[in-house]
């Protein structure tokens, strides 16, 4: 099956073209121990945007966490909505989420949401698959939907991504109820690894165990926020949000714990402590962790060519403290660590790894933007 770096390269050109010329007023000039670059602002205008996808085309996808799902077409922020969005609830942490294109997206035009969804049962995450038909969304269809559900507002996750034999990962928070992370009867806190069309992924733990549930794929996570593919090794990495503290960065292997609540290098935000367990057998640690947490979100690694003093970072954004943060790793250690935007006061939804070579960036805001990361002149 195709990848989605064959859409990548298939609409370089076109990106790039797009806004080689600059789309914004906003070129500010930025410094790295590695580079300098700009910080070019695209659009703005969204209302609190959650994650990006680039269209063979050269336009682009954003889903509003207030639910409603954009075009940027040339450079400019469409001014209708795109129809045929699937039934959702915009609460707390909760609204459309993220939207991933299909690998073979330029010859079946499927694409993916994941969105907060409320019936009288209560709220849960699900997942629609769609066609992208003359700018509107056509044949919406659930394919997953997380439960049991329950009344609370947060921690949904909702962060997808595929992995090389086309298999869709989608992240379910803990739902705000910690025990249920480690209970593999539930839906809850946890990755599950599924097919386009739903079904549980082959090679998943819970086929052969039947305490586990079919589709999950990993468990003990207590609210995944960032996920992305390295482009090496093909290995979903992610992130989620610890508590105060504990925010950790992992690498999905199936059938891992990766703890929460058992462990955390965390505590309660009322400063009681959660667990004196920092490690336990049978449970993961995680490849990097931040005490006091930066709240990550999004999160893609450099593979491009316009940044070669960048080539294999990991990048990742921050709610909390408010800037982008650039991780070299080797060998399955952090070895550098800086922080980059930290005096914009910016709080970084999303990163992506775009196919004209930048980086792009997502504000959470009322006023959200679309920056452009591009070398400095």
């Amino acid at each position: 099956m195709p990848s989605l770096r064959h859409l990548t390269v298939a609409a370089s050109l076109v990106v790039a073209g797009l806004f080689s010329s600059g789309c914004s007023a906003e070129r500010e000039l930025f410094s790295s121990d590695k580079t300098d670059f700009q910080l070019k602002t695209v659009v703005q205008g969204l209302e609190h945007p959650w994650s990006l996808a680039f269209l063979p085309d050269g336009s682009m996808l954003v889903t509003e966490r207030a639910g409603r799902l954009r075009i940027i077409r040339n450079g400019e922020l469409m001014s209708e909505p795109v129809r045929g969005v699937p039934d959702h609830v915009v609460t707390g942490q909760g609204g459309l989420l993220d939207i991933v294109l299909h690998p073979e997206f330029a010859d079946n035009q499927t694409l993916f949401l994941s969105y907060a969804h409320r019936n009288d049962d209560g709220m849960t995450t699900r997942v629609a698959r769609a066609t992208w038909s003359s700018d509107q969304l056509k044949n919406v269809t659930v394919i997953f939907e997380a439960l049991p559900r329950s009344g609370t507002s947060r921690h949904f996750a909702g962060r997808m991504a595929f992995d090389a034999d086309g298999f869709l990962h989608v992240s379910v928070g803990d739902r705000g109820n910690r025990p249920r992370a480690q209970d593999t009867g539930d839906d809850a806190g946890g990755v599950h690894r599924i097919t386009v069309s739903g079904e549980p992924a082959p090679g998943n733990p819970g086929l052969q165990d039947d305490n586990i549930r079919d589709t999950l794929f990993t468990w003990g996570n207590r609210n995944i926020q960032g996920m992305t593919v390295h482009p090496d090794t093909g290995e979903i990495w992610t992130h989620e949000h610890g508590p105060r503290g504990g925010d950790e960065i992992n690498i999905l292997r199936p059938g891992t714990n990766y703890g929460w609540p058992e462990i955390t290098y965390g505590i309660a935000y009322s400063g009681a402590q959660i667990t004196p367990y920092t490690e336990k057998p049978g449970m993961a640690q995680p490849l990097h962790y931040w005490d006091p947490s930066i709240a990550p979100s999004g999160m893609a690694f450099y593979s491009g060519s316009l940044f070669p003093e960048w080539q294999g970072d990991l990048f990742v954004g921050a709610l909390k403290l408010q800037k982008l943060v650039r991780l070299r790793i080797r060998n399955g250690q952090v070895v550098e660590e800086e922080d980059l935007l930290a005096d914009q006061g910016d709080r970084i939804r999303d990163v992506r790894m775009g196919p004209d070579g930048a980086l792009w960036l997502l504000t959470d805001d009322s006023d959200g933007k679309v920056y452009r990361i591009v070398p400095a002149p």
